[in-house]
């Protein structure tokens, strides 16, 4: 059986990846005060961040419409997997689910399985349920026993981020602006979470090395093994920073495979220059 993986443009890919032909993303739309940014294969992360750092206002998304999910469920694979970032931060699932309706009244119901998936998370945990589904695939399971594994694992994923800078949090307004003075001055760096694609602060730490020993700490002690799983990290133009952490959780346990890749538009958007997001299955 042939399979596609269909990702909003939050499913940050590695470049082996973008051109793997069973791998489709489908952007999202970024605005910027006046501008308007297609988070698609032309977008520009450094000129983003730095129309995002010149702007006084919080940058906003737009979640891809049902008619860019349903074109993209037109090919020739038998199943179709959709993987959207959390339905607590975008309108994605939604809409991904609305597309699959579009699919099915125009080609009939049943002509191909189409699962649509809330992550529950963003970015690299975006990544580490579409690589999990290529590998079930490898194993030789079919479309249901995929389908309802992956949902198993989903409930036990670790997604860990740390923020190198908490001007997108205040513009957010998830942080006064005397919170955000705080702990720019004294370098308090939090280490974030997703609890059932949730945003929560797990804990914080003085200076990034800390805090991303402390962001390891907390994704080891909530695994059960942390034997023969994969890895994934993405960075928000800081690949030192992201072999960093790969060598701090390498220190903790050993995995199958480690995969880094640096964020497009929407996870550059909620993570800012400089942020790492994790994910581990738990």
């Amino acid at each position: 059986m042939s399979y596609r993986i269909i990702g909003d443009s939050c499913l940050d890919l590695t470049e082996e990846l973008k051109k793997d032909k069973r791998f489709v993303t489908v952007p999202l739309t970024l605005q910027v005060d006046d501008a308007t940014v297609i988070d698609d294969d032309t977008f520009d992360q450094k000129r983003f961040l730095r129309m995002v750092k010149e702007s006084f206002s919080c940058p906003k998304s737009a979640c891809p419409s049902p008619e860019a999910f349903k074109e993209a469920m037109e090919c020739d694979a038998d199943d179709v997997y959709v993987i959207t970032l959390s339905s607590h931060l975008s309108g994605s699932y939604n809409s991904a689910v609305v597309g699959r309706e579009l699919y099915e009244e125009e080609h009939g119901a049943g002509t191909k399985n189409i699962v649509i998936l809330d992550s529950e998370s963003a970015s690299a945990g975006q990544l580490n349920m579409a690589l999990a589904i290529v590998d079930m695939y490898e194993e030789g399971l079919g479309v249901k026993e995929i389908s309802e594994k992956i949902l198993k694992q989903r409930a036990g994923q670790g997604i860990y981020f740390v923020l190198d800078t908490l001007e997108y949090l205040r513009k957010n307004g998830r942080l006064t602006g005397l919170q955000a003075f705080f702990a720019t001055a004294l370098n308090i760096k939090p280490v974030m979470g997703a609890e059932r694609g949730v945003i929560v602060k797990l804990d914080q730490a003085r200076g990034l090395n800390k805090a991303y020993s402390r962001m390891c700490d907390i994704a080891v002690r909530n695994r059960k093994h942390l034997e023969a799983d994969r890895l994934v990290i993405a960075h928000c133009n800081c690949p030192d920073r992201a072999q960093q952490v790969k060598a701090e959780m390498e220190k903790r346990g050993s995995f199958k495979e480690v995969v880094i890749a640096e964020t497009a538009g929407v996870a550059s958007m909620y993570a800012g220059d400089g942020g790492i997001v994790m994910s581990v299955w738990g």
